[in-house]
């Protein structure tokens, strides 16, 4: 998916049932600084750096939540929400990233997804990173996309809108960099630019 064509009929596809994965991959772009450029050595800025994906879903019986590391609201794949988070990966190391997994055979039952990423700690924006999306449904060509045109200092991406239109389900490219507002956590950021209207409490890993 494209800013030219930044969206995808999973049922042109044929994409509708079986499982769709959504895979977040990402490296630190390393760096040279002071002496250590010197000695051509290049230092990683972000170690401890954790990027964090989730979702955001509203089912079509009106029910609505998150699915995050944080919280350990990890979801489910065969009762409601019908998504899973498979882990967290705070490190960048793991080579198969984060997944979540949503359960096509459900997809009557969800009215509206959108996949997100924040990051929680290690780094101060996007721009210092090198992360990309996987959408892979089971049936169905992969939709792939790189985040790399962030130019804010944003914390949370929104990554992709999921939505059933009367059966239609239609992934829809966002690559939205959102700055989050002074004491305004980063999944209410995404909550209030999409009109979810959840209430939030702080959460912990």
């Amino acid at each position: 998916m494209t800013k030219e064509a930044p969206s995808v009929s999973l049922t042109k596809q044929g994409g509708t049932s079986g499982a769709l994965r959504v895979n977040l991959n990402w490296e630190v772009r390393k760096q040279f600084k002071g002496w250590a450029s010197k000695l051509g050595r290049a230092v990683a800025m972000h170690a401890d750096l954790d990027l964090d994906l989730c979702a955001l879903f509203e089912l079509s019986d009106g029910r609505k939540g998150v699915v995050q590391a944080l919280g350990n609201a990890f979801g489910a794949l065969h009762q409601p929400p019908y998504i899973l988070l498979d882990g967290d990966d705070r490190t960048g190391a793991v080579s198969t990233g984060e997944n979540l997994t949503v359960n096509l055979d459900h997809s009557r039952e969800l009215k509206r997804l959108v996949i997100f990423v924040t990051i929680y700690e290690g780094a101060r924006s996007f721009a210092d990173l090198n992360a990309t999306v996987t959408l892979t449904p089971q049936h169905g060509a992969p939709i792939e996309f790189s985040l790399d045109e962030c130019t804010v200092p944003s914390t949370v991406c929104a990554l992709a809108l999921i939505t059933n239109n009367n059966g239609d389900l239609t992934v829809q490219r966002e690559a939205r960099y959102l700055v989050p507002e002074r004491g305004v956590s980063p999944q209410r950021t995404i909550d209030y630019a999409y009109g979810w209207g959840m209430n939030w409490t702080p959460g912990r890993k």
